[in-house]
């Protein structure tokens, strides 16, 4: 086997070198939807039996008062030296039976699974869109498109009766509550936003004023 190891970045390592869980196992996923393939467990027994004689000559020392910590570390170093090329190979082969769930576009060459891929052109969806698909979704589009318009001309249409020229004072001045243009405040009750003409005779009317002085009509 060449020394040498291919692969794409749609993989997560769930390795454990150590241990009585001590083993290999890769998950790969689709670039497209992201669903999930693992490969299965191999035990690295090894590193499994490192683990149970670092516990026993622990348990072991501790009871003649001495330190095991030369054989633990044996036994550690023995596992560590064989587990770069044992991982490499379960690698591999964990590869070689991903290649049957994922296939690779030739155009964005991202690696999806088979219901995100197109056999007849070679394509994942993302380059090549069921057509199906793309027909409802942009019929869909259309309606909602037609919705907003339609919305937007009712709005207009209700917009006619809003009096664009009157004046309104979004804070109170006299308390800086937010009134959102209404004549009132709702905190403290202050007039806001009095028009400065007449709306009977178009005549000026000085501030504080809540009758016209040229008409008498009640501002």
């Amino acid at each position: 086997m060449s020394n040498e190891i291919y692969f794409s970045n749609n993989y997560r390592d769930l390795c454990e070198q150590y241990g009585t869980g001590a083993g290999f196992q890769f998950e790969f996923h689709c670039s497209r939807c992201y669903d999930t393939w693992r490969s299965g467990f191999e035990a690295f027994t090894t590193g499994r039996a490192a683990s149970w004689v670092s516990k026993g000559v622990s348990a072991a020392w501790s009871v003649l008062g001495g330190n095991g910590g030369t054989i633990s570390n044996a036994a550690d170093g023995l596992a560590g030296a064989t587990w770069g090329n044992s991982r490499d190979s379960a690698f591999q082969r964990a590869i070689t039976q991903a290649q049957g769930h994922f296939k690779r576009c030739a155009r964005c060459t991202s690696y999806v699974c088979e219901r995100c891929y197109s056999p007849q052109v070679g394509l994942c969806h993302n380059c090549a869109p069921d057509t199906a698909a793309e027909a409802e979704a942009a019929r869909q589009r259309g309606v909602n498109d037609m919705v907003t318009q339609n919305a937007y001309g009712a709005g207009q249409q209700a917009g006619q009766a809003y009096d664009v020229s009157a004046p309104r004072q979004l804070v109170c001045p006299q308390c800086n509550h937010e009134t959102h243009g209404s004549a009132f405040c709702g905190a403290c009750g202050y007039r806001l936003a009095q028009p400065s003409n007449c709306t009977s005779c178009q005549a000026t009317v000085p501030d504080g004023s809540a009758f016209c002085p040229t008409c008498g009509t009640r501002r």
